[in-house]
């Protein structure tokens, strides 16, 4: 069977990481049999400045796209949908908050020595966009722990360090320089990029060619 790495750039704050994922999911089992995946979530933040202060989804968005709360309401609406057709719970999609994902990170980079990386990411993709919570607080964080079966008293050493912060801040300028600007990038093998949250079935096609092209180099 083929054998392909994925290094998922993403953000906890990123609607469209959180789709790709469960497309991705999707995709792997089209292509059961065929290909072998494993999966690194690695760190991009939409809001890294650590002084930010939360404020209103749908404002925010309009100011940063220059577009109307009424037209960013409508979008969000459309993520909603597609996040439900996923059985991705978006609910609290239009009442959250912006929110630096910094400590969300290290996290992530923490439950990555317990093999639960994903279960930590996909409790902070629900903690953020099903309950509108701020994944900056502790208290959400630690629950978010809770959630993905992992300690929260180890989980509260990390956070009450600097643990993990340098790796997460050298993870983040390696793939800035490496010029991925934009979430979610789906990085195969160090070689292939795959840009965007593409639909299962365009996505799975994508992998199964890489990895044609891998096992024929």
């Amino acid at each position: 069977m083929r054998q392909l790495h994925i290094d998922l750039v993403s953000d906890i704050a990123c609607p469209w990481c959180a789709i790709g994922y469960a497309r991705l999911l999707l995709a792997l089992q089209q292509l059961e049999g065929k290909v072998q995946v494993s999966l690194s979530w690695r760190a991009f933040e939409l809001n890294p400045d650590p002084d930010l202060v939360p404020e209103p989804i749908l404002p925010a968005l309009a100011r940063k796209y220059g577009r109307s709360e009424a037209e960013m309401q409508q979008s969000q609406q459309q993520l909603m949908e597609i996040a439900k057709g996923l059985g991705l719970n978006f609910s609290g999609m239009q009442q959250r908050n912006t929110s630096n994902t910094f400590n969300g990170h290290r996290l992530v980079k923490w439950a990555a020595g317990f093999n639960q990386q994903s279960a930590m990411k996909l409790a902070l993709f629900d903690a953020y966009f099903g309950q509108a919570e701020d994944v900056n607080n502790k208290a959400v964080l630690l629950n978010a722990v809770q959630a993905a079966g992992l300690d929260p008293v180890q989980a509260q050493a990390v956070l009450d360090s600097d643990a993990f912060a340098a790796e997460v801040r050298a993870e983040e300028a390696h793939y800035q320089n490496a010029g991925i600007q934009s979430v979610p990038a789906f990085i195969i093998n160090q070689q292939y990029l795959i840009s965007g949250a593409r639909e299962p079935e365009v996505l799975a096609q994508a992998l199964e060619q890489i990895a044609a092209e891998i096992t024929d180099a």
